[in-house]
């Protein structure tokens, strides 16, 4: 009887476990409102500032229940580390809010902020083994593809972006799913063909040969060049990272510097414009130059504090400004570049931080993760998502936005690949009365064995 009542409650933490962990996941990559109209004028706002009450309790209520549900996991004391930086980045940006035109909607949007990297980090929590994780990650992402595709057919006007949008109508044909643009549609359906080639080798075989197909077709429909362009560039740079892990973060630091030293070039040296202009490469990159123009005055003029967290673009003193008067940049919802939105954020010690976060300590995680013990195509999964969204931020801005799965699902490689560094795969019958965990080396794991429920044991070095 006692063992039949903790089977009983098991199944139900189950079920409510799961239930959560796609409640997350749908917010973030569904949202509240999907098919947004495309001619609202709230989608020309910065992320946070389109918030209304119902979005911000649903927010706070839906935080609430994940970190209850996460202090009760004895892995608590792993939820949002690095402690010390990540303070300390808050701080600053804390102190930053002080000198923004509106500090309390800059502190507002970084409280959102920070319940964002809740939930992401809470997602790799929630799941009671990784056979549930790759479970509600195909459930989850197969309903979402189906949407994209379901607007894409009977709402058209919803779902592809048209010539009588009120932005844009250069996109016109492209296909943008129940999200508000075609780039966050294809950069998110390039993280669902990493999801699918994951659910591959985690005992769904079919399932995710679909997720990934179905996901891939769509992102060469979306008009997306940069995350076409990306995603067999990423797989490349993965598959080399495992294999020859220096050369792996050479490539990927050379490749970061290097990129965003020929972007920011081109946005203010003709010359260099022009040369890259004579190679057939577009030298505005799609008219982000202006952008990056305005952007750069700005940060020469605040190097050091910035101008407030999600606090410069389209506030009514930029739009009031004497740029205002020589460029469209001004009416821009972000930097369109992720490292010089952190300077606009919070200056240079902002974007240090940020760095350090983002790209430098996730090298040591994913070197460490590939050469332990663990579930290795877990390992593959974040490591293929960080390594994408590092690259994309070149061109887009997707760091601390508050909605939207970009940097939601970012988050999730990120906290994923400390808590890979530091863990064993191990296997355990789930309803064997008094079974036993056995540690496995990652490298030789056989086919069946995988097919198994998977618990990640965590070090003490944690």
């Amino acid at each position: 009887m006692a063992d039949s009542g903790k089977s009983v409650a098991a199944g139900k933490g189950s079920t409510f476990a799961g239930f959560l962990f796609l409640a997350v996941f749908g917010y973030f990559w569904i949202g509240l409102s999907p098919f947004p109209d495309p001619n609202a004028t709230s989608l020309s706002t910065p992320y946070g500032s389109t918030s209304n009450v119902f979005n911000q309790l649903i927010v706070i209520a839906m935080s609430a229940v994940v970190l209850g549900t996460v202090l009760q996991n004895p892995a608590r004391h792993l939820l949002l580390r690095p402690y010390g930086l990540l303070i300390g980045l808050l701080a600053w940006l804390l102190f930053t809010g002080l000198f923004a035109g509106d500090p309390s909607a800059a502190f507002r949007r970084l409280v959102f902020a920070i319940l964002v990297c809740l939930c992401a980090n809470a997602m790799l929590f929630i799941p009671r083994n990784g056979e549930q994780f790759a479970r509600l990650m195909c459930l989850g992402l197969t309903f979402t593809i189906g949407l994209s595709y379901f607007g894409v057919l009977l709402l058209p006007h919803l779902a592809i972006h048209q010539a009588t949008d009120a932005l844009e109508q250069s996109l016109a044909g492209d296909w943008r799913g129940h999200f508000g643009h075609k780039n966050v549609a294809a950069a998110a359906m390039v993280y669902a063909v990493f999801f699918g080639l994951y659910a591959r080798r985690s005992g769904h075989a079919r399932l995710g040969l679909l997720i990934a197909l179905s996901a891939g077709f769509f992102v060469l429909h979306a008009g997306g060049k940069t995350s076409a362009a990306m995603l067999p560039a990423i797989l490349l740079l993965a598959w080399i990272f495992e294999r020859w892990t220096k050369l792996g973060v050479v490539l990927l630091l050379g490749g970061l510097v290097g990129l965003n030293l020929i972007l920011l070039t081109a946005a203010v040296s003709p010359s260099f414009s022009s040369l890259l202009a004579s190679a057939g490469i577009d030298p505005t990159f799609t008219d982000r130059g202006s952008i990056w123009r305005l952007a750069l005055s700005a940060i020469a003029e605040r190097p050091i504090i910035g101008y407030g967290f999600q606090s410069f673009w389209q506030t009514d003193a930029l739009f009031n400004s004497g740029q205002a008067m020589t460029t469209w940049a001004v009416t821009a919802a972000n930097s369109h570049n992720g490292y010089v939105e952190q300077l606009i954020n919070g200056g240079i010690p902002a974007l240090v931080m940020a760095f350090i976060w983002l790209v430098v300590l996730p090298v040591g995680y994913a070197r460490r993760a590939l050469a332990g013990s663990n579930d290795m195509a877990l390992t593959r999964l974040f490591l293929r998502i960080w390594l994408f969204s590092l690259f994309l931020a070149c061109l887009e801005s997707p760091f601390f936005g508050n909605s939207g799965p970009i940097w939601f699902t970012m988050l999730i490689a990120v906290f994923g690949l400390r808590l890979q560094a530091n863990a064993g795969l191990v296997v355990k019958e789930a309803d064997a009365p008094g079974s036993r965990v056995t540690p496995v080396p990652a490298p030789r794991i056989d086919a069946t064995v995988l097919r198994r429920p998977v618990n990640l044991i965590l070090s003490r070095r944690l």
